[in-house]
């Protein structure tokens, strides 16, 4: 199978709003594809359709080989999900979720039971099978979804925002985990919010923006094509005389809130007249894919 999950010219509208708008994907077996995107920019929706959760008005799904949605429920059977919200089963203890939740895929008890240790090992709780789940932390709770997500030993792993809400060494051990999942050749889709998250992990994203793909590509090749490759950041008293400054010195110059932004191949007269500005303060580092989606996705608030 030469590609893991494709989708064509994919519609969906609710009522006269239309959410995703005519989406093309192609996600390789054993890569990590990042779909990012601001709120209500169709990410979740696009993951529902490729799922065949919800019917497409228009376009085409394949997935694992699979037609989407007239067999939906085959591509299903080898795939895991990590939704946006743990929905743990809170009456049950941490290796009940896991029965319980592989008995949708048809496996018998013994055949669950006897992969235990191992999801458990993974996610980082060996030695708590047996406790509750209102015993979890955050955390824990997290990774227990993503464990859970491993029980059919899918061949594509979907996970909508996971290390929303996680602190950084959490976040950071699931990073981990998911890097190992690639190493096995498992192909994971994920939707995120952390620009570093899509940065560290993904193979190839594609930057998503009411309801449409605005580019796609490496997270390099995007940082290389679409900002310049130095960054200047400045704050404090006296800010918005020198941003007036500062266009003289760099091509591309953007305020957000009270921070100005100065963007350019070459910074030092940036760096040079700063350094004559003592109230001041400034960070000078690379672009990164923060930078490129703000570019694309304007900095205004999203609801």
């Amino acid at each position: 199978m030469n590609v893991a999950l494709e989708t064509h010219a994919l519609r969906k509208s609710y009522g006269a709003h239309e959410v995703v708008c005519g989406v093309d994907l192609k996600v390789a077996p054993g890569e990590c594809f990042g779909l990012l995107g601001p709120n209500g920019a169709g990410k979740t929706t696009t993951l529902k359709l490729c799922l065949g959760l919800i019917d497409a008005d228009s376009g085409s799904v394949r997935l694992l080989g699979h037609e989407v949605p007239a067999r939906a429920r085959e591509a299903r059977a080898q795939v895991g999900v990590v939704p946006q919200f743990d929905n743990l089963d809170p009456d049950f203890t941490v290796a009940e979720n896991l029965v319980v939740y592989g008995r949708y895929f048809g496996l018998r008890d013994r055949d669950i039971e006897a992969g235990i240790p191992q999801l458990l090992e993974f996610a980082g709780l060996a030695g708590r099978a047996a406790a509750k789940i209102q015993t979890l932390s955050g955390g824990m709770k997290r990774r227990l979804t993503l464990a859970r997500a491993l029980v059919n030993r899918p061949a594509l792993l979907f996970m909508d925002e996971p290390t929303t809400g996680l602190d950084p060494q959490a976040r950071h051990l699931i990073w981990e985990r998911l890097r190992r999942l690639t190493q096995e050749g498992r192909t994971l889709l994920l939707t995120t919010h952390f620009m570093e998250e899509a940065e560290r992990l993904c193979t190839r994203l594609a930057i998503m923006d009411r309801g449409r793909i605005i580019a796609q590509g490496s997270p390099r090749a995007l940082i290389s094509a679409h900002i310049e490759s130095q960054v200047v950041e400045v704050h404090g008293p006296g800010f918005e005389r020198w941003m007036e400054r500062a266009r003289d010195l760099a091509p591309r110059v953007e305020r957000a809130g009270e921070t100005v932004f100065c963007y350019a191949e070459g910074v030092e007269p940036v760096l040079a007249e700063l350094r004559r500005q003592h109230e001041l303060v400034y960070l000078h580092r690379p672009a990164n894919l923060e930078d490129v989606f703000l570019k694309l996705t304007g900095r205004d608030l999203r609801d």
